[in-house]
Formats: structure tokens, sequence, C-alpha cells
């Protein structure tokens, strides 16, 4: 009886094991996406200071577009000037993710999206959107995730 519960327990140990990575993975996921909802409701409410706490300090937001003439361009700023930008906007601005891949590794996280990006109620342009938060930010909005590791 003994081997035969021992026998059981081994045979159900690696899914149980499974599913608690794959719910560890989830919640990662789930942390990591509402950061960027958090960055993105920043962006629409003009927000400075809830923008510079949804991301690291000493990134940048970087942009890809082209210009008047056609020719490609790069657009790129500190989170701080980005920001003021922002703040002294008249626009009404919202942008929307689409189908985002996360990955988490470690404090380091990824997303890879389509997005649609409007300007005062109406479609102004999409894309490809790679926002990466790492989980700096994530641990000052939610403490548990720094013993999660």
């Amino acid at each position: 009886m003994r081997r035969m519960l021992l026998a059981l327990l081994l045979v159900m140990a690696p899914p149980a094991a499974a599913q608690h990575a794959e719910h560890a993975r989830e919640a990662d996921e789930a942390a990591v996406m509402a950061t960027v909802e958090r960055l993105f409701g920043a962006l629409a409410s003009k927000d400075r200071a809830a923008l510079l706490g949804a991301v690291v300090a000493e990134g940048r937001a970087t942009s890809s577009g082209v210009d008047e003439a056609g020719r490609p361009e790069i657009h790129s700023a500190d989170w701080t000037t980005f920001a003021d930008r922002l703040a002294r906007s008249t626009e009404q601005l919202r942008e929307r993710l689409v189908n985002p891949h996360v990955h988490v590794e470690g404090d380091i996280a990824m997303i890879w999206s389509r997005y649609e990006f409007e300007r005062n109620g109406a479609f102004s342009h999409c894309g490809i959107d790679r926002p990466g938060p790492d989980r700096g930010p994530l641990a000052r909005a939610q403490p548990d995730l720094d013993s999660a590791d």
C-alpha cells in the first residue's frame, strides 16, 4: 500500500509543479500588463506622477514614424522629458495594445504587441509597440513581487 501511494505521489508531483509554474507565469504576465495599463492610463489622463511611477526613471520613450517627406524618423526622450511634454499637451491621447505577447524572465519583462493610437477620440496611427517594464516599478506598486522569486 505504501509503495502504491508513493508511486501515485511521484506520478502526480510533476503535473502539480507544472501547474504551479503556469500560475506563477500568468501572475507575472498579469502584473506586467497592469503596469502597462497604469502607464496608458497616465498617458490618457496626462498624470505626470503616475506616468513616472510606472516606468524606470533611467529608461526612455522611443517611437518611430515618418516625417512630412515620407522619410523614416526616430524620436527618443527620457521619461521625465516625455512626462513634462505630455502634461503640457492639449490633445486627448489613448493607446491600446492589440493581442500583446508578454515574456518575463527574472526581473525583466518584454511585451511585443500591435497597438492603436487615438488623438482627440479619432484614430491617429497604429504599429508595433514594445513597452518593456522591469520589475522595479512593479515592485513599488506591488511589494509582494520581490519575495515571489
